[in-house]
């Protein structure tokens, strides 16, 4: 039978689950998630939980993975380990996700409720965009980049891949001749207001937005 497997049995993942189980009802696919912990329960919410060693078993083009893990770093090393093997990612959408005109995403992507994408917007694989997150027109947004719930990214912004944008932060508008620029690896941190451009691998908090540390 071909497979589908939700990477994670987490929180997020649970949330996605439902998701994928709309959007492929009436199909021939199995819903299973992976898991990688002996400890977890053999059945998560109704659905098996495989090893990734069982899952990756057997012709890849009837497998496909959906990763459900906020953490980008986590999420890019998963996709890794797909690639090596032929599987590919899948993505997951809210019906009541909105996109709207010109809005290029890469594979794997997963828009929860209320997410709002507008126009004219480039996005890499493996998005995470939470529960009533946004981003404004005139986006490029890299590969493994996660918004939290509420995380609000306004029009003419730059993010690098594996940028994590914690929930109810807000990133000021650009403009198109010097948009805002979050470098790859950096961590918006919960309720931050980021006014001016985050340097790679660096951590912001606070209103307006300052360094906490950098890695």
């Amino acid at each position: 039978m071909p497979l589908i497997g939700l990477y994670g049995t987490g929180g997020c993942a649970r949330g996605i689950m439902p998701l994928l189980r709309a959007e492929i009802a009436g199909s021939a696919y199995e819903l299973v998630f992976i898991d990688d912990d002996p400890e977890t329960a053999p059945t998560v919410n109704g659905h098996r939980v495989m090893r990734w060693e069982e899952f990756a078993v057997g012709d890849p083009g009837q497998r496909s993975i959906c990763i459900g893990i906020a953490s980008p770093v986590t999420r890019a090393r998963l996709a890794e380990k797909a690639d090596k093997v032929g599987i590919d990612l899948h993505g997951a959408r809210a019906a009541n996700a909105i996109l709207m005109d010109d809005v290029k995403i890469g594979e794997g992507a997963c828009l929860s409720p209320f997410v709002t994408i507008t126009s004219n917007i480039l996005i890499g694989r493996g998005f995470h965009a939470n529960l009533y997150s946004y981003v404004e027109h005139d986006c490029i947004i890299g590969d493994f980049v996660t918004f939290a719930p509420g995380a609000k990214c306004n029009g003419n912004v730059h993010i690098g891949d594996g940028v994590y944008i914690g929930s109810g932060a807000i990133l000021r508008q650009g403009t198109p001749d010097k948009p805002l620029v979050i470098g790859a690896g950096a961590t918006i941190g919960m309720g931050a207001v980021v006014v001016r451009d985050v340097a790679p691998h660096t951590t912001v908090v606070g209103n307006p937005a300052r360094i906490l540390g950098r890695r």
